[in-house]
């Protein structure tokens, strides 16, 4: 990628992150923290990576995407505004009766999205299925999933591990946003997971670890994805939570706190100054 092209998809970032603001604010609940942690993923994934059409959302050959960590949809939904799977404005109806973007990713009524997911662990397998179903009907399409720290003490994500190693789903991408905080505190005192990376290996997978925030190093690492045959990979992305606001960012009460309106309006205020940053307008 070129200098303007990470530019670019660092605008949307930005974007990502202040849509995620926009429909915390408005719900009045909601999970900013991780939505702004995995922000520049999603970014990359359905900008640079993944073969989607937001016009034909249920194409059958089109590649898919879990969000295991299903509480971290506002930023995923930015993102699916972003690229045109709905009107932005459903953002301002997040989490409200009736709305169409609910606290956790719905398949049965959001365009995009190919999984329901909020039960912590079960993404994953999900994605599993999905990456196995892919190589019985000789498809090509790839299946990413992307988990939590936390989520990654649950249980059933380690049985998926298994069963993805042991059907040898080169297909299939794990991308852990590893951003170090979950609702309790700090995820090494609530359950430390290191060393995650020998974790990953000991079950089979293809471990690349880089910095969730730097798109080279994002389109680097599912690059090198793609080349590995016989086993699933995983990736595992340091992040910090709340990033781009400055006062979430690395504060664990903002893991499932929505801002009121002095905090809605500086978080929005940073973002759009970021964002003219970029663009040159400021």
């Amino acid at each position: 990628m070129d200098s303007s092209e990470i530019k670019q998809l660092q605008i949307l970032a930005a974007k990502s992150r202040m849509g995620a603001i926009l429909g915390t604010y408005h719900a009045k609940s909601g999970h900013p923290g991780g939505s702004l942690s995995a922000a520049d993923i999603f970014t990359y994934l359905y900008f640079k990576e993944m073969n989607v059409k937001p016009e034909q959302p249920d194409w059958e050959d089109r590649d898919r995407f879990v969000l295991s960590k299903g509480h971290c949809c506002p930023s995923l939904y930015a993102t699916l505004a972003l690229k045109g799977y709905f009107d932005w404005n459903e953002l301002t109806v997040l989490r409200h009766v009736g709305a169409m973007l609910q606290g956790h990713p719905d398949m049965k009524g959001t365009p995009g999205i190919d999984m329901s997911t909020g039960s912590l662990g079960q993404g994953i397998s999900a994605a599993c299925g999905m990456a196995l179903a892919a190589k019985l009907d000789n498809k090509d399409y790839r299946t990413y999933t992307v988990l939590g720290d936390g989520e990654v003490e649950e249980g059933q994500v380690w049985e998926a591990a298994m069963f993805a190693s042991h059907n040898k789903l080169d297909n299939l991408v794990v991308i852990v946003d590893q951003n170090g905080l979950q609702i309790d505190g700090t995820v090494e005192e609530v359950a430390g997971i290191e060393p995650l990376d020998k974790k990953f290996e000991s079950f089979g997978f293809e471990v690349i670890k880089i910095d969730g925030h730097d798109f080279e190093q994002i389109a680097a690492s599912l690059d090198k994805a793609k080349t590995v045959k016989g086993k699933p990979t995983a990736i595992l992305a340091k992040t910090i939570k709340g990033k781009g606001v400055s006062f979430m960012e690395n504060q664990v009460g903002w893991h499932g706190s929505a801002p009121n309106k002095e905090q809605y309006e500086q978080a929005t205020a940073e973002l759009q100054a970021e964002i003219d940053r970029l663009e040159g307008n400021c």
